[in-house]
């Protein structure tokens, strides 16, 4: 992924999360909440295989 798409990735990331904080159910490993953000990363990361910061380093 280059930089460009990366960033345009966590906006969308950083959008969702804010739609999502307080709406995740409780779990007994977050006991002080879950967090919305790593909630999204990792579900992009399992569907897609990627993180969006996995960017080469010669870009």
């Amino acid at each position: 992924m280059n930089k460009e798409n990366a960033e345009k990735l966590w906006k969308i990331i950083q959008e969702t999360g804010d739609y999502l904080h307080g709406r995740l159910p409780n779990h007994p490993n977050h006991p002080n909440g879950r967090n919305p953000y790593a909630h999204v990363a990792i579900c992009i990361k399992i569907k897609f295989d990627s993180s969006y910061k996995d960017i080469p380093d010669n870009k």
